[in-house]
């Protein structure tokens, strides 16, 4: 953009999300305070973005003509997909036909909604390492692409889905069949299709979260510091930055990134996940947008993930320089249940270095992701325990 306007003017810069969730909500605050008109879509009312958005629409994004019509309503001049789960075919149609820019591009978020895509091209095309791995329809081609391709223990992953749903760690053949029909449950698609991974024997995970942004009018790619997190069924509960590691392997990792990344093209952030041990580093997958082990950033950065991400779009500077170590911890739900409230908040901030994001989700599961507690510190094992206690100290109670 040569210029930002007004919002709900003739001049105002136009962003619609495509998923309005914890993240969006971040990147929705973070456009608005550029001036940006921003509109805020999901698949339910008062999702969190929508709360801080100029206007909001329910649609199932996974319905063309539904999307096609907001996008035909709204005329926004950037389209940001938060979400895996949306039409990605009328994505590519509307960006073809002038309508929207999709960021980074329509093609990337075809290839990263689908395990399967991204792999073959990050694995086949790229010739980057990964884990071993295979596709499957049927539960019978997954119990044989275990048994001859990946071997045991595994994982077994929809090819379409997020935030851990419809992951299993697969430990001999007759856990198979509860495998398949877990990751049925958890896909987001109704035909059926799933990864099966091999185990990487790796010292830890990071996320490396890859800017590709304008500089004096070409595209450059800047790297944050490395962020450690450690997961759960496939879902994240805490991470930290910077996660220590070898020069080689923080090396490796950004030349992967960066390979996919440009494979993938457009401006915005990217969170690329990788396995690693000693010097060693293999690619898991990439988001091509804000990552949620990157809500560290919070607390840790200058400019966090989602300031990076806006004006990565918008094509301003970005500066990725970090402040300081901190840690996150996830706080859930507790509880199925609408409106819920949270206690013990003033203890949780008694925290010294203790921050808090609450979320605003509506309505509450066991698992839901609820809120998360920050924290930063001397050092990311200080960090680490700061966050996790004040992360304990919130209470969600029922309404």
């Amino acid at each position: 953009m040569t210029r930002l306007g007004t919002p709900n003017s003739p001049t105002a810069v136009r962003v619609m999300l495509l998923g309005s969730g914890e993240l969006g909500k971040e990147v929705v605050i973070e456009l608005q305070r550029l001036g940006c008109e921003v509109i805020a879509c999901d698949r339910y009312p008062d999702a969190p973005g929508m709360q801080v958005a100029h206007r909001s629409h329910v649609l199932a994004m996974t319905d063309a003509a539904a999307l096609r019509t907001v996008v035909e309503l709204e005329r926004p001049h950037f389209i940001v997909p938060e979400i895996e789960a949306i039409a990605t075919d009328e994505l590519a149609r509307i960006e073809a036909d002038g309508l929207a820019v999709c960021i980074p591009t329509a093609r990337a978020a075809q290839l990263t909604m689908n395990r399967e895509g991204i792999r073959r091209l990050a694995a086949e095309e790229l010739g980057l390492p990964t884990s071993a791995y295979a596709f499957a329809s049927t539960e019978a081609e997954l119990a044989k692409a275990a048994a001859e391709v990946t071997g045991f223990p595994c994982f077994v992953k929809p090819v379409m889905s997020s935030s851990g749903k419809g992951q299993s760690y697969v430990e001999s053949p007759n856990q198979i069949a509860a495998a398949w029909r877990y990751a049925l449950e958890g896909g987001r698609v109704e035909q059926p299709r799933v990864i099966v991974e091999g185990r990487v024997d790796f010292d830890f995970e990071i996320t490396q979260l890859t800017v590709r942004s304008m500089a004096n009018g070409v595209v450059e790619t800047s790297f944050c510091a490395p962020i450690g997190h450690r997961q759960v069924k496939g879902d994240y509960v805490e991470s930290w930055q910077p996660q220590p590691m070898s020069a080689q392997a923080l090396a490796k990792s950004r030349d992967i990134a960066k390979a996919v990344t440009d494979s993938l093209g457009g401006l915005g952030l990217f969170g690329v996940e990788l396995f690693v041990k000693g010097d060693e580093v293999w690619f898991s997958e990439v988001s091509p947008r804000p990552h949620d082990t990157g809500l560290v950033t919070l607390v840790t950065q200058y400019q966090s993930e989602f300031a990076l991400h806006a004006r990565a779009i918008l094509g301003l500077p970005t500066d990725v320089t970090q402040r300081e170590p901190g840690a996150s911890a996830v706080i859930y739900g507790g509880m199925d249940a609408k409106g819920i409230a949270f206690e013990g908040v003033a203890e949780a901030l008694s925290v010294p270095g203790a921050d808090l994001r609450l979320f605003g989700k509506p309505e509450s599961f066991e698992r839901r992701r609820m809120g998360v507690a920050l924290a930063r510190a001397h050092d990311i094992e200080q960090a680490r325990e700061r966050a996790r206690e004040a992360a304990a100290k919130v209470r969600p109670v029922a309404g």
